[in-house]
C-alpha cells in the first residue's frame, strides 16, 4: 500500500542500525535515498549495494554532522543529483553503554552528546527546509528515544538530546505547516542495534531490559523502520508534530 515511488530522501545515519533499515525500505518502497555515515565506510557501501536490489538510486555521503558544511554538502547532494529532496529522516545518534553520574559527567561527554544527537538534527534541517519551502511540500522525521519521554538515570544527557529533538519537533511543526512540510518524530525503545547490543550482553542485563517492556522483547530495526516509513507516506497526510512511539508498550504516554 505504501509507495514512494521517484521520490528523493536523505536519510543520517544509515551504515548501520534504523538508520540502515530505513535505507533498505524506502528504496523497497521506490524512493531514491542519498545517506550519510561517519565512519562505517565498508558498512555503508554494503547498505547501499543491498537497497539498490530495488533498482533506485542509493548514494552514500561521508559527513561529519556536527560540521554545518557537512550537512549543507549532504543535503546539495540531493538537490544536484534529483533536483529535488522530498523526505529529510534525522536519525544519527549515539549513547553511553556505561552509567555515568551528573557528577561525573564531564564536559567533553556533554558536548559530544549534545553536538551528534541535537546539532545533526538541526543541521540537515537548516539546510532541508529551503528546499522544501519553494516547494510548498515536504516531510521531516526525526528520531528520538523513550529516553527523551521519561528520561534516563546516569545517561542524562542523552535524554537531555533526544528530549530536546522532541521540543524541536513540536515548534518545528507550528512553523513549517503553512509550507505544507510535516514534522513528526518516532520515539522507540530498545532496539536490536549495535548501539544498543553491549547492554543485552549478559543474561541479567537482558532480563532487566526485557523486564520493562511488556511484549517481553526488544524491536528489531524494521520495526522501527516501519513506523518512519508510514510518516513519510500518503498514509500520513494530516499528522505533524506527532511523537510516534515505539517501545513494545514500555512507556505509554499520549
Amino acid at each position: 500500500m505504501i509507495s514512494l515511488e521517484n521520490q528523493v530522501a536523505v536519510v543520517t545515519g544509515g551504515s548501520r542500525g534504523i538508520g540502515a533499515a530505513t535505507v533498505e525500505l524506502f528504496a523497497a518502497a521506490g524512493a531514491h535515498v542519498i545517506f550519510s555515515y561517519y565512519r562505517q565506510r565498508h558498512a555503508a557501501e554494503r547498505v547501499a549495494q543491498q537497497a539498490r536490489r530495488h533498482g533506485t538510486e542509493v548514494i552514500p555521503v561521508r559527513a561529519d554532522l556536527a560540521r554545518m558544511a557537512d550537512a549543507q554538502r549532504l543535503i546539495q547532494t540531493a538537490q544536484q543529483r534529483f533536483r529535488r529532496l522530498d523526505i529529510l529522516v534525522a536519525g544519527a545518534g549515539i549513547w553511553n553503554v556505561e552509567d555515568i553520574p551528573i557528577e561525573q559527567l564531564s564536559e567533553r561527554q556533554w558536548d559530544e552528546m549534545l553536538t551528534v544527537n541535537l546539532k545533526s538534527v538541526y543541521s540537515v534541517v537548516h539546510y532541508a527546509v529551503p528546499i522544501f519551502k519553494r516547494q510548498r511540500r515536504g516531510r521531516i522525521i526525526t528520531i528520538s528515544s523513550t529516553a527523551g519521554q521519561r528520561g534516563e538515570a546516569f545517561h542524562d544527557h542523552y535524554a537531555a538530546s533526544k528530549g530536546a529533538i522532541i521540543s524541536f519537533v513540536k515548534g518545528l511543526s507550528t512553523e513549517l505547516a503553512a509550507y505544507n512540510i510535516l514534522v513528526n518524530c518516532v520515539a522507540p525503545g530498545w532496539v536490536d542495534t549495535d548501539m544498543a547490543r553491549p547492554a543485552l550482553r549478559t543474561a541479567a542485563q537482558r532480563r532487566k531490559v526485557l523486564s520493562q517492556i511488556p511484549l517481553g522483547r526488544v524491536a528489531r530495526p524494521e520495526e522501527i523502520a516501519g513506523p518512519i516509513l508510514f510518516l513519510a507516506s500518503e498514509l500520513a497526510t494530516f499528522m505533524t508534530g506527532e511523537i510516534v512511539n515505539v517501545n513494545g508498550g514500555a512507556v505509554l504516554v499520549g
